[in-house]
């Protein structure tokens, strides 16, 4: 998957907003101010990291080489994918989904509210 199209699905989520928080060399993207995926900017390898459920990063790191724990983040929750590994489009692509899906879950109440008040 190319950067730019992973770019693109990420801010067609509701209510999501990229920035680089961290430098030019790291693309953000929050919900409600929480962080749902982090995509590289300048490197020849591009990479995303994306939260995830524990037992399910634990298996994509063991079955898969493009796939490793957290670069810069918590190892348990959150895992780095390579864009040009082995990991099908339609794979990341779920992750991306999921991992969006938990930072919503976990939002406050108000939060949740207001966001299914946005366009």
């Amino acid at each position: 998957m190319k950067k730019e199209q992973l770019e693109k699905i990420l801010s067609k989520f509701k209510g999501s907003e990229g920035s680089f928080p961290f430098g030019p060399d790291a693309l953000a993207f929050k919900v409600m101010g929480k962080m749902f995926a982090l995509v590289s900017q300048n490197e020849k390898m591009p990479r995303v990291t994306l939260k995830c459920v524990p037992a399910d990063g634990e298996v994509l790191v063991s079955q898969f080489e493009s796939v490793v724990p957290g670069y810069y983040m918590n190892k348990k929750h959150w895992i780095t994918i390579s864009l040009i590994g082995d990991l099908p489009k339609e794979m990341i692509t779920d992750l991306v989904n999921k991992s969006y899906d938990l930072v919503v879950a976990k939002l406050a109440k108000t939060d949740k509210k207001q966001l299914e008040q946005t366009m």
